[in-house]
């Protein structure tokens, strides 16, 4: 039995994360995956039920569950007035570090390149995001009007975790191959920790071809040539700007899914934002909360050595491949006609 905190999020989230959990049953059920989906409040409900974006009912149910689908969280139009109008400090608070994030470009969708099938990987908990790495005050400082410091953050131990995700997740794949992006030559005390302990990680996985790419580089390669490129790995403010350009290769952020992984847990949350403006409008596109599922029960089965979660996994990538096929129930941003929930039902039929 896996146990899923459901958190709907903000805006879209409440029309995108129903279609996710939706899907994500079919595929239990088509498995024989048993599942429990537990609703939790987050975000702006939260706050109105409990005076917290992460009420402590929420987090303290979290710590039970295997792992969870958040919903985009609209943090932009929160009161900047009110110290307890905050980001929710999920990734933080449950040491999920590393961000998981694959791009996939389909042959009938629109996209700057075709035959695209890159995982992304970014260490979350470290590197120059103030806010991840600092437990009081703050990474970034002015002494004078006049000199502006930032700390950058890189341990061995996040390194060498987020490159061993990079290279089991790489021999789940055809190609068996891990890109480190860094720029050594440069930092060579931060960014040569990093290369140090992927280099480290790559001798115990013999069957997968390691490489190394400078950061400036691996942009441009990206946007000439990604098709080269198979489990890409990276810190976090480098990582921050690639898994971006990766989106961009294949639709945009609309076609973005993700998971921020941990230890034991992980999140399926989705690349993009809430998008206030099209909130209530029944035309969000549910693909990369649902590919987001998808990849969560992916990460349970090889995890925790369940066959029947990483066959619901296939079930779903199946489907989606499929209905984006068929093109007949896509949304707007796809080219197509139908709503946010005649794409979930499709999916969950075609599953």
């Amino acid at each position: 039995m896996l146990k899923i905190g459901v958190l709907m999020g903000d805006d879209i989230g409440l029309e995108v994360v129903p279609e996710c959990v939706k899907v994500l049953k079919a595929a239990a059920a088509a498995s024989g995956l048993q599942i429990e989906c537990q609703e939790l409040p987050i975000g702006k409900r939260g706050h109105e039920l409990h005076g917290n974006t992460l009420p402590p009912v929420t987090a303290k149910a979290l710590e039970a569950c295997d792992g969870w689908v958040m919903g985009p969280i609209g943090h932009s139009a929160y009161p900047r007035n009110d110290p307890t109008w905050v980001m929710p400090p999920v990734r933080k608070r449950f040491q999920l570090f590393a961000s998981i994030k694959p791009v996939k470009s389909y042959p009938n969708l629109k996209s700057v390149h075709k035959d695209v099938d890159i995982v992304f990987l970014r260490e979350v908990n470290e590197g120059m995001m103030s806010s991840s790495v600092v437990l009081a005050g703050s990474g970034e400082f002015r002494p004078n009007d006049d000199i502006s410091i930032g700390m950058r953050v890189i341990t061995r131990k996040g390194a060498n975790r987020v490159a061993r995700e990079a290279f089991e997740i790489a021999r789940t794949r055809p190609r068996r191959k891990v890109n480190a992006v860094h720029k050594e030559p440069v930092y060579r005390i931060c960014c040569g920790m990093f290369a140090e302990e992927c280099r480290k990680v790559a001798k115990e996985f013999p069957d997968v071809k390691f490489e190394e790419t400078m950061v400036d580089t691996m942009c441009m390669k990206l946007v000439m040539n990604p098709q080269q490129y198979d489990v890409v790995v990276t810190s976090n403010q480098f990582g921050d700007m690639i898994t971006d350009e990766g989106a961009g290769l294949v639709g945009g952020l609309g076609l973005a899914p993700g998971i921020c992984a941990g230890e034991k847990q992980a999140m399926a949350q989705a690349t993009h934002g809430s998008a206030p403006d099209i909130a209530g409008k029944s035309i969000a596109n549910p693909y990369a909360m649902i590919m987001s599922g998808k990849m969560l029960i992916e990460w349970l089965g090889r995890k925790r050595n369940e066959p029947k979660a990483t066959q619901a996994a296939a079930l779903i990538d199946g489907a989606m491949d499929k209905v984006i096929a068929e093109a007949k129930h896509l949304t707007p941003d796809l080219g197509g006609r139908g709503s946010t929930k005649e794409m979930g039902d499709a999916v969950a039929a075609a599953v």
